[in-house]
């Protein structure tokens, strides 16, 4: 007969899975905060502010693109699932650098030629990138087609329609163009060190989970959850789109 440590069955079960019930509560987190609307965007407080100042600000907009980072939800879930099977930091650090070279290029050139893609849009193609990644760690483009797709390429390519994601939000609310490209460069690295900082506590809690027995077990349906809640933000998405 199987026994547990203790005398508590129950607590055991649950003390050896916190790490995945953990993930299991950040992506839940994570659906309830998408607001009151279909898409994640620049908070009302900050939208009245970015339209009224003129003239360089880096330090705002530094602050402004930390933010921004660290609740995007959609851009957390896409990190998370590119990084949930790198084991070493250098390959995460060649993940990482592809993602952020993708979204810097196309936010910064996006905003100052104007480029604007319809927000529903850009951010349903991102909601694809997560369910894209999740069925990437799942193994199932081997098992469909075959084949396993070039998984640098499609961290870059995804990472320049999630820097429409940011350039389109910021073309909306018709920043002045006193100070623009500097301010620009300010939101980028904001940006940056808000990926750093959410990249960081990923991986904390990434390296807790793995070194349990059930990190393999489990990895499945964290991944299924994480598609899951791809396919809702697409669905967000696309019924803004259609009722807008």
């Amino acid at each position: 007969m199987h026994s547990f440590p203790g005398s508590d069955p129950g607590r055991f079960l649950v003390r050896s899975n916190r790490p995945l019930l953990l993930l299991l509560l950040f992506i839940t987190l994570l659906l309830i905060g998408m607001p009151d609307a279909f898409a994640h965007a620049v908070a009302e407080g900050d939208k009245g502010y970015i339209q009224e100042i003129t003239g360089v600000n880096l330090i705002a907009f530094m602050y402004l693109g930390a933010k921004h980072m660290v609740t995007g939800y959609d851009h957390l879930l896409f990190l998370l699932g590119v990084i949930f099977f790198l084991y070493r930091m250098q390959h995460i650090a060649i993940y990482v650098s592809l993602f952020a070279v993708g979204h810097s290029v196309t936010m910064l050139l996006g905003v100052y030629f104007n480029i604007g893609i319809n927000s529903y849009i850009i951010d349903a193609i991102i909601g694809l990138s997560v369910v894209y990644k999740a069925l990437d760690n799942l193994g199932a483009y081997q098992r469909w087609f075959g084949f396993q797709p070039n998984t640098k390429a499609a961290t870059l390519i995804f990472g320049l329609f999630h820097g429409f994601g940011l350039s389109s939000k910021i073309i909306e609310y018709d920043i002045s163009p006193d100070g623009l490209v500097p301010n620009l460069f300010a939101f980028n690295v904001g940006v940056e060190m808000g990926q750093l900082i959410a990249l960081a506590m990923i991986l904390i809690a990434m390296s807790f989970w793995r070194k349990t027995d059930g990190f393999f077990r489990h990895a499945y349906t964290a991944n299924v959850a994480m598609m899951g809640a791809g396919f809702l933000l697409i669905g967000y998405q696309l019924t803004g789109y259609f009722i807008a």
